[in-house]
């Protein structure tokens, strides 16, 4: 035991003392509990609390545990859940007026696991109407704001997971990620994830009324936020575990086989067309040298197929958005959702239905070609935004707006159509005269090897510590 508030442990550290006995599942979950309620109304981050039922849950494991039941990888660990995804009982909304009473029927295969695992879900996390923003507002819950301040956005779709879980409110928030919607809030807000590869955590919805697009299929993803990066190591075995009701999930091991040698990283700072601010070449230098200095062995590439691999994949998956969701859009988004359609559209034109079939075709041709560069280099340290995080509301200022926000953003939605696995996590925190920002470094991985990916990750962490100490100490002195 320490002094260290319990909401301020590591899921890994939490676990081990709720799995050992020294602290109660009731004291684990009513730490976190409290921290949200007294967080939370500042940074709209939780829309749904759901307090008691945490602590009746953690009351059970605790009785459970005393009556010799085995405690679970997670016994105890407060969790959020985000209202895009199925948790028996709760609306999954997606931030929208109209779907404001959709109930889900049961739990999605995720929100499952985690409950066997021992997790305990204290809240349910904001998201952008449709989950199709870089920021986190919508007509139904209204704004999130970032813990840092309201001079920097808390990112999108996932921005109340990644705002809840750097306040304090638990310390692993579900997220999900089609185009970033993982990787925006953990490089906003200065948390950790990594966006699964295709196929490695099973995905369902039991309210959904229709199945999905092909496209959605193949580059939506399922994950969790953290505050350090070794939870991911914790957690994610968790949520990768088989589900049936997913035909298409992948059950591959979480640890694939150790590599020979020295891991070889590639190395890139190019960001097709946008300049690269001197504070994300600050963090991409950090990240270097830290693999460096931990053994790895960084190397100067030139990567294949981009640009023209991102800008296929939004191009595509805006293309099954007008035929599949638009109508939808048009008659349920507000104004503002509607605007900012209208200028992805045009930014990222739909293809015609050859060129469309086309771009789906060439897909195989861009992941193979990563596919031989990841034989020889099974890490890839890029950039993730060239510039730092953006201002809130930023996307609805028109052109430049849907350009600064997510037009740049060809390194994240790139891995999403190419299926691969993508972290991301703080190495730098800019002193900007709007205030600090931290600044995410995005690491690709080999596919099926997000394990590697987060050995990276663990170890720049490692070296360079990690962000929430530093949020927290800012907070304290703008309080105090």
């Amino acid at each position: 035991m320490t002094d260290t508030p319990l909401w301020q442990l590591s899921a890994t550290d939490l676990a081990a003392q709720t799995r050992s006995g020294a602290v109660t599942a009731e004291a684990a979950v009513g730490d976190s509990v409290a921290r949200m309620r007294a967080v939370n109304p500042a940074l709209n981050a939780v829309v749904t609390d759901l307090g008691e039922a945490a602590l009746e849950t953690a009351r059970g494991l605790d009785k459970a545990r005393a009556g010799g039941a085995e405690p679970g990888p997670l016994h105890g660990v407060p969790v959020t859940i985000k209202i895009n995804v199925d948790q028996a009982g709760q609306a999954s909304s997606n931030g929208v007026v109209a779907l404001r009473d959709l109930i889900a029927p049961e739990d999605a295969p995720l929100v499952r696991a985690l409950q066997d695992a021992g997790a305990v879900v204290i809240g349910r996390t904001n998201t952008p109407e449709f989950s199709f923003r870089a920021d986190t507002d919508n007509p139904l819950f209204g704004r999130t704001h970032n813990p840092w301040g309201r001079h920097v956005s808390p990112g999108g779709s996932s921005g109340g997971a990644g705002s809840a879980v750097m306040a304090g409110m638990g310390p692993l928030a579900h997220g999900n990620d089609i185009g970033g919607s993982l990787r925006f809030p953990a490089s906003a807000n200065g948390a950790v994830t990594v966006k699964p590869g295709l196929g490695r955590v099973p995905a369902w919805n039991a309210s959904q009324k229709a199945e999905r697009g092909l496209l959605a299929q193949l580059m939506s993803v399922q994950g969790l936020i953290t505050r350090h990066a070794r939870d991911l190591h914790l957690a994610m075995p968790v949520i990768t575990a088989p589900d049936w009701r997913d035909p298409f999930h992948a059950p591959v091991p979480w640890h694939g086989p150790a590599l020979e040698g020295p891991v070889r990283v590639g190395f890139t700072d190019r960001t097709y067309g946008a300049d690269l601010h001197p504070d994300v070449a600050a963090a991409l230098q950090a990240a270097r040298k830290a693999l460096q200095d931990a053994g790895y062995l960084v190397e100067d590439i030139d990567p294949p197929v981009m640009p023209e691999a991102g800008e296929t994949g939004y191009r595509a998956i805006l293309t099954e958005v007008s035929l599949m969701m638009k109508r939808d859009i048009e008659a349920a988004g507000s104004p503002a959702i509607r605007a900012i359609f209208e200028e992805y559209f045009r930014q990222f034109p739909p293809f015609e239905t050859e060129e469309y079939l086309q771009a789906l075709a060439r897909r195989t041709h861009y992941a193979r070609e990563w596919a031989g560069l990841t034989q020889r280099y099974p890490l890839v340290l890029t950039p993730f935004l060239p510039q730092p995080f953006f201002t809130p509301g930023r996307d609805v200022e028109g052109a430049g707006g849907v350009k600064e926000a997510l037009g740049v953003a060809l390194w994240s939605f790139s891995m999403n159509f190419m299926g691969l696995p993508a972290g991301n996590l703080p190495t730098h925190l800019a002193d900007l005269p709007r205030g600090p920002v931290p600044i995410g470094v995005q690491i690709v991985g080999r596919r099926w090897r997000e394990d590697l990916v987060v050995d990276a990750m663990t170890a720049i962490e490692d070296r360079l510590g990690a962000m929430a100490p530093r949020l927290w100490q800012h907070r304290a002195a703008q309080q105090g």
